[in-house]
């Protein structure tokens, strides 16, 4: 605000500087054209004039004076004195102009010192009456001996009193405009400034384990604006800082238990028994290749959230259902089936999309029996790709339909199965990370179908579906 002030205040300053110093000169430029007009007028009744007292042309200066004082009504703010041999000889009336030349005994000096052989003569001079710019013009008179001297004045103080008065105005006016322009911008300013108020004090309170501050917005300026993308950024950073919490302590809560089982193991075991040693150390590193896994998964977990997790590229459908049941089928002795192969190209992440894909089919194995039935498909539906997991293991339950994809999360038919709780939780970060979902359907002891969906980044020509064998796509 003082900036701005000092601008506006440096701006007017210069405006009205500039200003009054044009009306100065325009002043001036007047008082000049106003005694040359006398000059003239008094050259042409000098030179062609008739002395109408006589009917001959003047034969006297007093008689010139006096008639040229006759004819001429002074202008505000100026004064005629006229002179013969050094002497005041004829003046205007006194209630025809109020500058009384005469009754300045410095200017009436300064005249005699003009000589009446120099040409007219235009000064400026300080005197009683204030400064003077006037002129001086000598006067002979064929037949006349007298030297006289005619002299016009203007007291230019009193011809530049309306722009001095004026130059006040504009001050006063400037000293209150700079008051309303600082009122006014100290009113915006605040409100243009408000948000960022908010934001420093709201920084100054948020801490690691606090991120639920967020700045009120109102408006639509350009600081609102800045306010939303804060607010959006604590939101991204709150949701991170609580998954990171999360992940935390569910790694903590699942590595604890390997860790007890491998201490208590080490305490009571007896250094001289080879067997026992022998159990000891089998136990402790089938633990500690759990705890391993479970570390590469909640690493795996972590990339999840990195922009460069996923790489997509041009996948051919059917390859790809064909290459994932072959890589399934060492997991089990299952009925291993396909439901529906795709044929297109779709843009993923072959790598993860397989991974996610093997985790499925793992998760359905560990909940079937030998012969029971596992099934994978694809498909391309409406501009989405499918792909699937069946089995006709258990099932589960609608309430745990999501709790599964959670990290750690179990149900009541998985537990004492092996895992570490994070296959389905992997599976959904691949989905996700491609913008796509994962989710189940099943009936309680009618077996589960696992779906993920993506979108195909394909047109599809056209469709024909083979259960159990070919599925013609054409897609382009």
């Amino acid at each position: 605000m003082a900036t701005v002030l000092a601008v506006a205040a440096i701006g007017m300053l210069l405006a009205g500087l500039t200003a009054h110093a044009i009306q100065l000169q325009r002043v001036d430029g007047r008082i000049d054209a106003a005694l040359a007009q006398e000059v003239a007028e008094f050259r042409a009744l000098a030179e062609t004039g008739v002395d109408p007292r006589t009917g001959v042309p003047f034969t006297s200066v007093e008689a010139l004076f006096f008639v040229a004082l006759e004819r001429n009504i002074p202008d505000r703010n100026e004064g005629i004195l006229t002179m013969i041999d050094d002497q005041v000889e004829l003046v205007p009336a006194p209630a025809v102009t109020d500058v009384r030349l005469e009754e300045d005994a410095a200017f009436v000096e300064l005249l005699r010192e003009v000589p009446t052989t120099s040409r007219v003569r235009v000064t400026t001079a300080d005197t009683a009456l204030g400064t003077l710019h006037f002129v001086a013009v000598p006067v002979r008179v064929a037949g006349d001996p007298a030297e006289g001297l005619y002299a016009v004045a203007f007291v230019r103080d009193l011809e530049r009193a309306d722009v001095v008065a004026s130059m006040r105005t504009y001050a006063a006016v400037s000293v209150v405009a700079l008051v309303i322009i600082g009122a006014v911008g100290w009113f915006v300013a605040g409100r243009l400034l408000h948000p960022i108020r908010l934001l420093s004090d709201m920084a100054q309170r948020i801490s690691e384990t606090d991120l639920s501050g967020r700045i009120p917005v109102r408006g639509s300026d350009d600081i609102s604006e800045l306010a939303r993308t804060v607010n959006a950024m604590l939101d991204r950073l709150e949701a991170s800082f609580a998954q990171q919490r999360d992940i935390l302590d569910d790694a903590g809560h699942e590595l604890r238990t390997p860790i007890t089982v491998v201490r208590g193991h080490l305490e009571l075991m007896d250094p001289a028994d080879d067997a026992d040693v022998t159990e000891t150390r089998a136990l402790a590193l089938d633990e500690l290749d759990r705890m391993r896994r479970l570390v590469d998964d909640l690493v795996l977990l972590a990339k999840a959230e990195r922009p460069d997790f996923v790489q997509p590229g041009r996948v051919e459908l059917d390859r790809l259902t064909d290459e994932v049941l072959d890589k399934a089928r060492p997991l089990g002795p299952r009925d291993w089936r396909i439901d529906a192969r795709a044929s297109g190209v779709a843009s993923l992440d072959e790598q993860r999309i397989t991974q996610a894909w093997l985790q499925l089919i793992d998760n359905a194995v560990k909940f079937t029996e030998p012969g029971q039935v596992v099934a994978v498909g694809s498909e391309v539906a409406k501009q989405h790709v499918r792909l699937w997991v069946r089995d006709s293991g258990p099932g589960l339950a609608a309430e745990d339909a999501e709790r599964i994809f959670e990290r750690f999360g179990r149900v009541a038919t998985g537990r004492g199965i092996e895992g570490s709780g994070l296959g389905l939780a992997i599976v959904r970060a691949i989905a996700e990370a491609h913008g796509g979902r994962v989710w189940v359907e099943s009936t309680p002891g009618r077996g589960a179908t696992f779906v993920m969906e993506f979108s195909a980044q394909a047109r599809v020509d056209r469709t024909a579906s083979v259960p159990g064998g070919e599925q013609a796509w054409a897609a382009s």
